[in-house]
């Protein structure tokens, strides 16, 4: 390349991302989005395998992770302007895979309508200028409960995966086999992985993930790659078996507050508090406290989740991972271009990604599960009539497998406690509303 087309693109890449303008320059931002994309690739591994336990083929989430995870940071970059990665949430996917699929029997293709139905409402929301009110209307409270409960969940579906712990009759739930060579390298790999985030080490997710799989090839315990073809190929995986799969109509039929409800609250609360806290990080808060841009992060993260669906994969949502390239200097959307395009490359090594065994990835749900637990010293437990509820959120999350139930609890406690604690003043009309659709919707699954 010669100076003259350096400098042209230099100067193309200067007119799409103001780098002077935000005080950074080109290498800063390369090598903040080759630090987001460490931090953020365990998902090309872990997304696929909860969605293979609900039914959808492996290859075909494998692409749909990655090319959803691509265009909508690509939509992020060139929309907002922003150094954030977005990615099938966790949580998001657990709620899809083992409870809407899981516990309700619906089939994969109809969580993905309900997927799609929570986009369109998400964006609805976001045009509209609603969500400000549904945000308000919710105590601070109950929003931290909503975290830690989703971490708590997505801990025991890790624990569950990695063997630690097992169905019991006697009990429920009892100690697994911790003698069996899968469930030993999963605790490897937990041990391995919790000593590098120790460390402060980027990266340590998915390094724990491929030593751990590593390891088991070694052992003989998973099938380890017999060619180069194994690990890497030119022909790439297709979403045939899940793009355009959505089942939209069996969706609706089966009922908004059940499901689209709870992805399109979950989505809302969740990638808010991320954004919030990630625009702080990179000085895109003006001294009013108005974040720049925000309306279009927000649209980009709503049409993101109707790609989502279409591709065949659950929610994507913004990243807090994105937090490690922001550290590194990342203050645009060049960032973001730069994870967008390491995920795509990161197509021509599917096999590889395939090749991962469930037990390597379960270490990094415990883990996730267990950063997700810092918002619990944010909830007020000295207030009885606050901190019930949000023991409530928290606790129905994982003993009913399910992310709805612990919202309904916790909405519904919340606003017949004060009440009749004689707090009714606490009790918006929106939080009446939202408890009284939980009820209504206990109602008709009870039927």
């Amino acid at each position: 390349m010669t100076t003259k087309e350096t400098t042209e693109n230099q100067g193309i890449l200067e007119k799409l991302f103001k780098l002077k303008a935000k005080g950074t320059t080109i290498k800063t931002e390369l090598l903040a989005g080759l630090t987001t994309f460490v931090a953020l690739a365990y998902i090309m591994f872990v997304n696929p395998n909860i969605l293979a336990d609900a039914g959808i083929p492996k290859e075909a989430a494998i692409a749909s992770t990655i090319w959803a995870t691509a265009l909508a940071t690509s939509l992020m970059a060139f929309w907002a302007n922003y150094p954030i990665a977005l990615a099938p949430g966790m949580g998001l996917n657990a709620f899809f895979a083992y409870y809407v699929v899981g516990v309700l029997h619906l089939s994969w293709q109809v969580a993905l309508g309900a997927v799609f139905f929570s986009g369109i409402l998400f964006l609805i929301l976001t045009l509209g200028g609603i969500r400000q009110a549904i945000i308000r209307s919710v105590p601070m409270n109950l929003k931290c409960s909503i975290g830690v409960g989703i971490g708590l969940f997505i801990a025991f579906i890790g624990l569950k995966g990695a063997g630690i712990i097992a169905a019991d009759k006697a009990t429920f739930i009892s100690l697994g086999h911790l003698l069996d060579p899968k469930t030993l390298l999963a605790c490897f790999g937990l041990i391995l992985t919790a000593a590098l985030m120790a460390r402060k080490i980027k990266g340590s997710i998915i390094m724990g993930i491929l030593a751990t799989t590593l390891l088991s090839m070694i052992c003989g315990v998973s099938p380890t790659p017999q060619s180069l073809n194994d690990i890497i190929s030119f022909n790439l995986p297709s979403m045939g078996e899940t793009f355009m799969q959505l089942d939209i109509a069996g969706a609706w039929n089966y009922g908004i507050f059940s499901i689209i409800f709870t992805f399109t609250i979950v989505e809302l609360f969740d990638n808010m508090g991320t954004l919030i806290g990630l625009t702080r990080k990179a000085n895109l808060v003006n001294k009013d406290g108005e974040i720049e841009n925000l309306d279009k992060a927000l649209t980009t993260d709503a049409v993101g989740t109707l790609g989502s669906a279409l591709f065949g994969t659950s929610t994507v949502t913004s990243y807090i991972e994105s937090a490690a390239g922001i550290a590194e200097g990342g203050k645009t959307g060049l960032t973001a271009l730069t994870v967008a395009v390491l995920f795509l490359i990161s197509l021509f090594f599917a096999p590889l990604i395939g090749l991962v065994p469930g037990f390597a990835t379960a270490p990094a749900l415990i883990l996730v599960g267990a950063l997700m637990m810092s918002d619990i010293s944010q909830v007020d437990f000295t207030d009885f009539t606050e901190g019930f509820p949000a023991f409530m959120t928290i606790i129905m999350m994982p003993l009913t497998s399910s992310i709805a139930n612990g919202f309904a609890f916790g909405f519904i406690s919340y606003t017949f406690i004060k009440f009749f604690a004689g707090k009714g003043k606490d009790v918006s009309w929106i939080m009446c509303l939202v408890s009284l659709a939980f009820l209504i919707n206990f109602y008709m699954r009870l039927q």
